[in-house]
């Protein structure tokens, strides 16, 4: 039996309606931007398999590292116990984060790191013997598959069984240039009228919600108001995080820092499941007590494993080479020049970009996972190029290792579909 067979006896596959789509591709092996599958197939990954793989899948500075940690030491309990792959990581971190940051909290994905992030801020407040229980967050938004993370999402196609369950969320349009005043005037009506814990948010991209990108001031106007109000600020960079926005964190570009921010995906580079959240010393200080009760209780058992720290670690001396930074603005440039090659074209609709996360818009209505958008997945995977349209929205994310020849493959089969569809 092939792989894709006996992938159907036992799995169950994410985000996917095993009813309309049976079937997996089996990839066999990965390296530098190409997947392979097990009939010979290659694609280039051009969303470095959600946002993870940024240094190319396989990167052997990556893999030597944690293979020599692996060694000495693979996992241990990090309730009273430490090691020093987590105390370089969190330095190494502190060093590139927004200088408000002073503390790493870890957990083990996305999701998760959300979570974590919530409970600090509703816990800030009950600590300070003040109950708030009203979250703010975007409208569209999407910050995981946990409860609170759940909650604090606006996509009801992913969360609509469970609302019922969720914690109290006001929602806010995002800035788009001209309607911040519009929105802090709401701001101030929902502070009046409910008591405000956290505002959770994307900065300047929303992923799930098709890379949808928002104002820079308007955003950091927003964000004034909530420190005005002592409401905790929680920055969810789980997608946009190291280099992506073409600074370190997407909050970089930005004067208003949040108290809070939430990392997880590129953190250990596609190669081992972690995440962290990081906070300012005045959140941590409101857990200092005698009382044992106002600590923090929570915990993974995996939390800071020292092979993911490790991988972290290599991923962030990537990041800050000259190599990749030379990388994200040559990539950076070339999706300017697509954006101005393509967005006269007639299937589309509008084109935007922030460091190397490009999306165009097709002028065609499509649901988010109908015909016309599996028939586009189709399209791409069949020309060798793995891209998940989210609707009628395409977008680009792959590695900073990718070459000038395979961004012009995604560029040319891109137009290519569109002449087709």
């Amino acid at each position: 039996m092939s792989l894709k067979e006996r992938d159907k006896k036992h799995l169950w596959h994410p985000l996917t309606q095993h009813q309309l789509h049976p079937e997996s591709v089996a990839i066999i092996k990965a390296e530098a931007c190409t997947l392979h599958d097990e009939d010979g197939n290659t694609y280039i990954d051009a969303i470095a398999s959600w946002y993870t793989c940024m240094y190319g899948h396989c990167n052997s500075y990556i893999t030597s590292r944690v293979y020599k940690q692996m060694t000495t030491l693979d996992q241990v309990v990090f309730s009273s116990l430490t090691h020093e792959p987590a105390i370089k990581l969190s330095e190494t971190l502190i060093d590139i984060l927004p200088n408000n940051q002073e503390k790493i909290f870890f957990s083990d994905n996305g999701s998760t790191s959300v979570e974590v992030g919530i409970k600090m801020a509703l816990q800030y407040h009950f600590n300070h013997n003040e109950k708030r229980n009203v979250l703010i967050a975007f409208e569209d938004g999407f910050h995981g598959d946990t409860f609170g993370a759940m909650s604090v999402s606006g996509l009801s196609v992913y969360n609509g069984p469970f609302e019922d369950f969720f914690i109290e969320v006001k929602r806010i349009p995002t800035p788009n240039g001209t309607n911040h005043n519009d929105i802090l005037e709401q701001l101030k009506s929902i502070s009046k009228d409910n008591t405000i814990a956290a505002f959770v948010y994307e900065p300047l991209v929303q992923g799930a919600a098709a890379m949808k990108m928002h104002n820079t001031e308007g955003l950091d106007s927003i964000l004034e108001f909530c420190k005005s109000q002592n409401i905790i600020t929680v920055a969810d960079e789980v997608m946009t995080g190291f280099g992506k926005t073409g600074k370190h964190f997407a909050s970089l570009h930005l004067n208003n820092q949040p108290d809070i921010i939430c990392l997880s995906k590129a953190l250990t580079v596609g190669l081992l499941p972690m995440a962290i959240t990081s906070c300012s010393q005045n959140i941590y200080d409101a857990f200092l007590s005698k009382d044992i009760t106002k600590g923090f209780f929570h915990g993974h058992t995996y939390s800071a494993n020292p092979l993911a720290c490790t991988a972290a670690l290599a991923g962030i001396e990537l990041l800050t080479s000259n190599e990749i930074q030379n990388n994200i603005s040559r990539i950076t440039s070339s999706h300017k020049a697509f954006g101005e090659r393509i967005k006269a074209h007639s299937k589309v609709e509008s084109v935007r970009q922030l460091g190397i996360i490009f999306a165009l818009d097709l002028n065609i209505k499509m649901e988010r996972y109908g015909n016309l958008r599996d028939q586009l997945f189709k399209f791409f995977m069949d020309n060798g190029l793995f891209l998940r349209p989210l609707g009628n929205t395409i977008y680009i994310l792959a590695p900073y290792v990718i070459t000038d020849s395979e961004l012009e493959k995604i560029y040319s089969t891109i137009e290519a579909a569109l002449d087709t569809f």
